[in-house]
C-alpha cells in the first residue's frame, strides 16, 4: 500500500474520506467525498478506477485498512498519512460548516 503526506495529494485528486458521516460533517478536506468505512463494501462501485484514489480518515488508521481492503479488490488506493488531523495542521483547504 502506498501512502503520502497530505501536502503531496494533488489538487483535484479523487479523495475519499472514510470517517462516519457525523465526523465528515464537522469538517473535511476540500473536495473529499464521504464513503464511510462501514459502507465501503456496498459502495466500492462509486470509486472511479481510472483516476488515482487517495483515502483519508482522522489520523490514518481507518484509511489504511480501507486501502488494504481495496487492494484485495483490485483497486489501487493511496493512504493519506496522518489523515484529516495532518491535513488541518498543514493548513490545507478544509470545508467546515459555518466557517
Amino acid at each position: 500500500m502506498d501512502s503520502v503526506f497530505p501536502t503531496d495529494v494533488p489538487s483535484g485528486a479523487q479523495l475519499i474520506d472514510v470517517r462516519e458521516a457525523d465526523e465528515f460533517a464537522e469538517g473535511h478536506a476540500s473536495g473529499a467525498v464521504n464513503i464511510p468505512m462501514s459502507e465501503i463494501v456496498g459502495r466500492v462501485d462509486e470509486i472511479d478506477r481510472d483516476r488515482d484514489l487517495y483515502v483519508i480518515c482522522l489520523s490514518g488508521g481507518r484509511s489504511a485498512r480501507v486501502c488494504e481492503y481495496l487492494g484485495h479488490r483490485g483497486v489501487d488506493a493511496i493512504n493519506v498519512e496522518g489523515g484529516t488531523s495532518a491535513w488541518r495542521t498543514a493548513d490545507l483547504p478544509m470545508e467546515i460548516p459555518g466557517a
